[in-house]
């Protein structure tokens, strides 16, 4: 077995035994609670909201909270140490939890939805989201001691990542939302609900620019890792 597949193998077992698969069964749950009550026609109006809101507990706050157990446990000392190099640590934890993230949203859409919606777009659309949202977390986590300074510290991003809901309702169609990686998911979760009609340069769009912005999150995220973890690797 190689280095990553072990690697994979005793992620996938410590996200279990934190609870983060259980908490991502309980998150589908609670969306299905809030979709299956609402009429037929009114949930592909209201589903690419709920996904976005799944990326970012699935993405964005359950890999910091992974970040914090280990710095509880003590146990990035013991990764500094191993072989593992710093791509194969993060990749493993990106790999497990977009899959939890794009297997709870499909369960979700089709329990909703059943075959009267286009897949390829929803997951298309779940695993850049969830990418982008798992590097942000992971890089915003690294440099607090604390779980609560890290939660305040979170406002002005998610809010920021958030705006493009204000593009796709139409409150306020701005092209500077372009900027924000979180729009291209919600352009394609738009599309495979028919809330829009994508041009081909919006399809372009939305599958590369989340992939340029994650590279430069996990570039910041590598800084972010050796500056807080491996060069003070006394203090977690």
């Amino acid at each position: 077995m190689s280095r990553w597949s072990s690697a994979l193998r005793l992620e996938t077992t410590t996200q279990v035994r934190q609870r983060f698969v259980h908490a991502a069964v309980l998150s589908g749950l609670l969306w299905l609670t809030v979709l299956l009550p609402m009429p037929v026609h009114v949930r592909p109006i209201v589903e690419p909201y709920v996904l976005v809101g799944d990326i970012t507990i699935i993405g964005f706050f359950f890999i910091g909270g992974s970040v914090f157990f280990e710095k509880q446990e003590r146990t990035l000392g013991a990764v500094i140490c191993s072989p593992l190099r710093f791509w194969e640590y993060l990749s493993v934890k990106l790999t497990v939890l977009m899959a939890v993230s794009l297997v709870v949203a499909v369960i979700v859409v089709v329990l909703t939805h059943g075959g009267g919606v286009v897949l390829l777009p929803v997951a298309a659309g779940v695993v850049l989201g969830t990418l982008v949202m798992l590097l942000a977390g992971f890089a915003s986590s690294l440099p607090f001691s604390s779980v609560s300074d890290w939660f305040l510290s979170t406002t002005i991003p998610l809010a920021v990542m958030a705006l493009p809901v204000l593009h796709l309702s139409g409150v306020w169609p701005n092209p500077v939302l372009y900027l924000i990686p979180t729009q291209g998911p919600l352009l394609l979760f738009g599309a495979a609900f028919d809330q829009v009609t994508l041009a081909p340069w919006q399809v372009a769009y939305a599958l590369v620019y989340p992939l340029v912005c994650a590279a430069g999150l996990y570039l910041l995220a590598r800084s972010l890792f050796g500056r807080y973890v491996i060069e003070r690797p006394g203090v977690l």
